[in-house]
């Protein structure tokens, strides 16, 4: 046997040691870190509010695969002075008051969470130019009572088209609504914006950016055009951002145009909760109802029968739960 493989000399072939610290179960507190908010997220950077600066971070390993999102209030740790080249470290997410979710389509089992801790969803349509998509006003609504956000319609390009047609088909849910056209005043808009964090959701062209420049006159959103062929706006946003109003009225979060709402995640009883009058009537409905129409011996066709109902809120409530099976971009 050669000397390379000789039985006593094993330091030739036994597995060298790891001389590494030995595990603990033993976690970093992290009694120094701060609070802070998500302004916006790109390519796994996160960009924070800090006691009134902007500070780069990234999130800590112990975090694994727990998701980020902007409105996300979080603990930090590391360099926190927002200098350029300085980065902290996200180690926790404080739980979440509301989560605004939407899946890419509605047999898509993957949830995406658009932003957090937003009280109130802003559903922003255009009146014409692109024309107005009320089956994806629907979804946003329904998403926003299966969330536990109050809903507040903002029609724009009001110079353009007349807003009660749209408008009829709202009222009996009794969604508040505001309207705009360019140039036009604002104000009745700041009220409702005034002491809430809201979150602007519409498809490219509606003029989101262009009206959170306006509240926001530092904000420096980009602006896009629509189609003339499609009839359909460029997307300008690419990621949703935190911005705070003139004066600390409140807080809107701008969100990219979307194409399409996927409600995979809704269930017909968080939809129904959202409706109390309606709730009640419900009480002895067979196990398994949907309350859609059509449903055997369901509480709402018994109500309605005996004139217990309100017809336009109860068909009103079907084509919002309708609107969970049917496709946003029809």
């Amino acid at each position: 046997m050669s000397r390379r493989y000789d039985e006593t000399d094993q330091e030739h072939y036994e597995r060298p040691r790891r001389r590494t610290r030995p595990r603990t179960k033993e976690r970093p507190s992290y009694d120094d870190a701060v609070d802070a908010v998500v302004v916006t997220v790109d390519r796994g950077r996160f960009t924070l509010l800090l006691d009134g600066r902007r500070v780069m971070a990234m999130k800590s390993r112990p975090l694994g695969r727990k998701g980020v999102v902007v409105g996300d209030r979080v603990r930090v740790v590391g360099d926190v002075s927002g200098a350029d080249g300085s980065l902290a470290r996200i180690v926790e997410v404080h739980p979440r008051t509301t989560t605004l979710r939407r899946t890419a389509d509605d047999d898509d089992p993957v949830e995406r969470v658009i932003v957090s801790n937003a009280d109130q969803l802003v559903v922003v349509a255009a009146l014409a130019d692109p024309e107005p998509r009320p089956r994806l006003i629907d979804r946003a609504l329904v998403a926003a009572y299966a969330a536990g956000m109050s809903p507040l319609l903002c029609l724009t390009k009001a110079d353009l088209a007349d807003p009660e047609t749209l408008l009829s088909t709202y009222r009996s849910l009794g969604v508040p609504w505001v309207v705009t056209e360019r140039g036009g005043d604002l104000s009745v808009v700041r009220e409702r914006l005034e002491g809430r964090t809201s979150v602007l959701v519409g498809h490219s062209g509606v003029g989101k950016s262009t009206l959170v420049n306006a509240l926001v006159p530092l904000a420096h959103r980009e602006v896009g055009h629509v189609n003339a062929v499609t009839g359909r706006g460029r997307h300008t946003s690419t990621s949703a951002y935190l911005l705070e109003l003139p004066g600390g009225a409140g807080w809107i979060i701008d969100t990219p145009g979307i194409r399409s709402f996927g409600l995979a995640h809704v269930r017909p009883e968080q939809l129904i909760e959202a409706f109390p009058d309606l709730d009640e009537m419900t009480e002895d409905c067979p196990r398994g109802c949907t309350h859609g129409r059509g449903e055997p011996e369901c509480g709402l066709d018994i109500a309605l029968a005996a004139h217990q109902a309100d017809p336009d809120r109860v068909d009103s409530f079907r084509r919002l739960l309708a609107a969970r099976e049917r496709s946003s971009d029809e």
